[in-house]
């Protein structure tokens, strides 16, 4: 999980940035993105793809993430914004702010099989790079465990749609919801 960090660290790039992202496929809630950069001897175990991790595990390996990153920052945005310009270009727009957050300016950065057209510091994108680099890895563990944690808050404040256990996701019960209830101001528009 870091052998795409030990080569750009062999080259003396000393802070790489892994950035993910998540909920683009939702159709309520925000695109949310992370911008991680581990130190060199980072070494907690079971740092994974987020998809794979248990909720459980998730929001400890987000405490641990938390304690040992160099630098942490989180992208946005909301529905609003995915229904005009497109749920790919507002991932990339809270790629970017991710990135522009963090407290300390990276020497390159992977992402999670997206190209940052207006990134000026060097970039790699991998296919799959949450599973195989540890710093989109931490990324992704990042953006979900924040993006979960706000949907289970939305469940209370617009209720019925069942955003505590989708967390936004097209099932049947946000199905049902929908029927009975309309789209509430978190819904994205195109996508119902």
């Amino acid at each position: 999980m870091k052998s795409y960090e030990n080569a750009l660290w062999d080259e003396g790039k000393l802070y790489v940035a892994g950035v993910d992202e998540v909920g683009r496929g939702p159709l309520a809630g925000p695109v949310v993105t992370a911008a991680v950069i581990l130190p060199k001897d980072f070494s907690v175990l079971g740092v994974d793809d987020s998809k794979k991790l248990s909720p459980k595990k998730r929001d400890e390996l987000f405490d641990l993430i938390m304690e040992n990153a160099i630098a942490v920052s989180i992208g946005r945005r909301e529905p609003d914004v995915i229904d005009e310009i497109n749920i790919l270009q507002a991932t990339k727009a809270a790629m970017l702010d991710a990135i522009n957050g963090l407290s300390v300016r990276p020497d390159h950065v992977l992402i999670d099989a997206v190209k940052l057209d207006k990134l000026e510091i060097p970039q790699t994108s991998i296919i799959k790079g949450d599973a195989k680099s540890v710093s989109i890895a931490a990324a992704s563990i990042i953006a979900k465990v924040t993006r979960d944690r706000e949907m289970v808050e939305m469940d209370s404040v617009y209720p019925g749609y069942g955003f505590a256990s989708n967390k936004g996701y097209g099932t049947k019960l946000h199905y049902e919801g929908l029927a009975k209830l309309g789209p509430c101001p978190i819904h994205r528009r195109s996508f119902l």
